[in-house]
């Protein structure tokens, strides 16, 4: 894809990135993808994924408690425990308000290490990352941003998140769409949003604006990007999936390149589209 190359032009040392259609077809690559980068917090829906199979194979439910006092696994993963960004202080009630939390994620990651008896780096190694074939990703600390991928890697949870293997289809669609809708909230890098809609573990575009993808973006888009200047996005719409790593902190370039990256592969894969459809009609006259 033509597109890809844009990331020559981003404002950073190096960058990889990756398109990945819902159709399980070809994925279009460029840059170092099979180079390791810190993924921040883009480490949470790799997490999430676990999370979500230990819930299936019964280890923990998804409306036990867990975390402040009146708040469940549902809460942690949708960021509306109350808990504050990076330290386990309250700041609100469960469920009133989208409080984006490192915190929860750990919390929630150590409530699953009870349940199962193991460290949850090693649940996510055998549940997602092992059964994925991501051997170059390593959780390496915090659920919430401390795992290293590559590219490659992302490109294989991205094809999983639009078309589940390792999980029910229904569960991946009520990960993947507003959890307590309508709540207010911070979205980090781009100020506060009325609504912040989020899933389990995957932040939900909606119609926010401004916002780290594009305008052609669908509202349903979801995904997440993480300081260390990654990200990844589902469009379920356009029915593509596109990941990056850099080696640039994230701060207002992304704000700049990345929702310009976005618009360029989706009108890319549009016309496409149209240029396949073209010669059908013609053929059909």
């Amino acid at each position: 894809m033509e597109s890809l190359a844009m990331i020559e032009q981003w404002p950073v040392p190096r960058a990889a990135a990756a398109v990945i259609p819902a159709d399980g077809g070809p994925v279009a690559f460029h840059g170092p993808v099979g180079e390791r980068f810190p993924l921040a917090s883009v480490t949470k829906p790799l997490a999430a994924w676990a999370m979500l199979i230990a819930i299936e194979e019964g280890a923990i439910e998804l409306d036990e408690p867990a975390g402040p006092r009146g708040s469940t696994v549902r809460h942690l993963l949708a960021h509306t425990s109350g808990l504050a960004f990076d330290e386990r202080r309250e700041m609100a009630e469960p469920g009133t308000r989208r409080l984006y939390s490192n915190a929860g994620f750990e919390v929630l990651a150590e409530h699953l290490e009870a349940a199962a008896g193991m460290p949850f780096a090693e649940y996510l190694r055998q549940a997602v990352l092992e059964p994925l074939g991501m051997t170059a990703t390593e959780l390496r600390g915090s659920p919430a941003k401390d795992a290293v991928s590559t590219v490659e890697d992302l490109a294989r949870f991205a094809a999983e998140v639009q078309a589940p293997r390792l999980l029910d289809p229904a569960t991946a669609a009520e990960a993947t769409r507003p959890v307590f809708p309508g709540l207010n909230g911070v979205l980090p890098g781009f100020g506060q949003h009325k609504p912040n809609d989020w899933g389990l573990g995957f932040e939900i575009r909606g119609n926010k604006s401004p916002h780290w993808t594009g305008a052609l973006s669908s509202p349903r888009t979801f995904g997440h990007f993480g300081q260390s200047g990654t990200f990844l996005w589902v469009d379920p719409d356009a029915r593509v999936a596109a990941v990056a790593v850099t080696d640039r902190d994230f701060g207002p370039w992304a704000g700049v390149v990345w929702p310009r990256f976005t618009d360029a592969v989706l009108e890319e894969l549009r016309g496409t589209a149209d240029g396949e459809r073209e010669p059908a009609a013609a053929d059909a006259g």
